[in-house]
């Protein structure tokens, strides 16, 4: 078995010498990538050990059959891709590569239910500060009432979050 191990590998390595450079730049010309060609060629060569006894035997031409490999190969390679999605590079810190936007779809219900505890006036200003994105002189015009309103109803409205929002305390 040793006898015929090493018979095969030095049908392989000759293989190699002869015909390696002419396998890697007909692999490099189907990939347009050294690393993907080299892959491949190593993969021939992996075929040609395994096939060493009909290789051996002289029929046909051991270049045709090595370049035959490979395009199967490279061909084999190109529709595995296509066949699996893309792969997506992993972050640096090893995180998600989109936020997870749980923790937001559960913070808006627990704010929309805090804010269905307050009274109408603080909801309105409320509404009209933050989510509108109004300043307080527009709050006070779109709310009908005075400047000072908008701003003590802002005040008692945010106090009156916290005290149905315990979690919220030390935020800010």
């Amino acid at each position: 078995m040793a006898g015929t191990r090493s018979r095969h590998e030095e049908l392989v390595r000759s293989i190699y010498d002869e015909h390696g450079k002419a396998m890697l730049f007909y692999a490099t010309r189907l990939t347009g990538n050294v690393a993907a060609a080299e892959d491949a060629v190593q993969e021939a060569l992996v075929r040609a050990w395994r096939n060493s006894e009909s290789m051996a035997n002289g029929r046909g031409s051991v270049r045709g059959w090595l370049l035959t490999v490979v395009r199967n190969i490279v061909i084999d390679t190109v529709r595995a891709r296509r066949a699996r999605p893309t792969e997506l590079p992993e972050l640096e810190d090893g995180g998600p590569m989109t936020d997870d936007h749980a923790d937001q779809v559960v913070d808006s219900v627990v704010v929309l239910d805090a804010l269905a505890q307050l009274s109408a006036d603080h909801r309105a200003v409320l509404r009209t500060l933050y989510y509108e994105r109004q300043t307080v002189r527009e709050a006070a015009v779109t709310l009908g009432i005075p400047e000072g309103t908008v701003k003590s109803r802002s005040y008692h409205a945010l106090r009156a979050l916290r005290d149905v929002m315990p979690s919220l305390e030390g935020a800010g």
